[in-house]
């Protein structure tokens, strides 16, 4: 059995989970909660907690396929929670137009309020803001919400999505811009 302590690196306990189980629970400990706090404001508590076994589920699977030259695996388990996110579209969308019909009772107001990251102003956790996310195209809102819930560096992003740092620049420039133009008509100020 290979020895794995917290403080070794994602690649080491990936690498180590054949022959410690205890290395996955590591890798488990480590991300599960920012992966949750990613996925809770899209979809709701019982739907996060499925996309986070999902992500681990998909995760286990497909470990022998990780690149263990990545010491970091925050982008490659954040890349498989967008694609089990993608899956969820559906409630997310839901979700976001009941909170924009909300009848703005004060518990609603208070749960949404606690599912944002503190990169949105509590004044931004408003129906408007539902909304208009919810009127953006998926690919836009999975690179803003990767930016300013999950916290990733464009690379970061990049490597989760699959795609060029330059698409997430435009993409993010997009959805940013699309956002202020939305808020902005509601007047709602945020900064994005």
């Amino acid at each position: 059995m290979v020895s794995v302590t917290g403080e070794a690196a994602d690649a080491e306990l990936i690498a180590a989970v054949g022959q410690n189980e205890d290395a996955f629970a590591l890798l488990y400990d480590r991300h599960a909660a920012q992966l949750y706090r990613y996925a809770y404001p899209r979809v709701g508590r019982e739907a996060a907690e499925d996309v986070v076994a999902d992500t681990f589920l998909a995760a286990f699977r497909s470990i022998d396929r990780y690149d263990t030259t990545r010491p970091d695996a925050r982008a490659w388990l954040f890349g498989i929670a967008t694609n089990v996110l993608a899956r969820h579209r559906r409630t997310e969308r839901a979700r976001y137009r009941a909170l924009a019909k909300s009848s703005g009772s004060e518990q609603v107001e208070l749960e949404f309020a606690e599912l944002v990251d503190s990169h949105v102003s509590a004044v931004a956790a408003s129906r408007t803001l539902a909304k208009s996310l919810a009127r953006l195209a998926a690919r836009d809102r999975d690179v803003l919400l990767l930016v300013a819930w999950a916290e990733l560096t464009y690379e970061q992003v990049s490597q989760t999505l699959n795609i060029p740092v330059g698409t997430v620049r435009s993409r993010l420039n997009r959805a940013r811009r699309k956002m202020r133009e939305m808020l902005k008509s509601n007047d709602v100020e945020v900064s994005l």
